[in-house]
């Protein structure tokens, strides 16, 4: 991956639903927030955000398991 793949890449899948239980999206669990301002995000902030997401789909999914 080159510097300018990192910097365009999303997580973005096209399943745009906010689960309201967690506030990340059901696709690629970011929040609303994230989502808004992540063409505006350096490539550092997006890897950032990139490495929460597997820990996020942990959370959706035991939250799930509540319900």
């Amino acid at each position: 991956m080159t510097p300018d793949d990192a910097a365009n890449e999303s997580p973005c899948v096209r399943v745009c639903v906010i689960d309201p239980a967690t506030g990340y999206c059901c696709g690629c669990y970011r929040t609303l927030d994230e989502i808004s301002f992540w063409m505006r995000y350096t490539p550092q902030e997006r890897r950032r955000v990139m490495q929460h997401l597997q820990a996020r789909r942990t959370v959706a999914a035991g939250a799930r398991i509540m319900d």
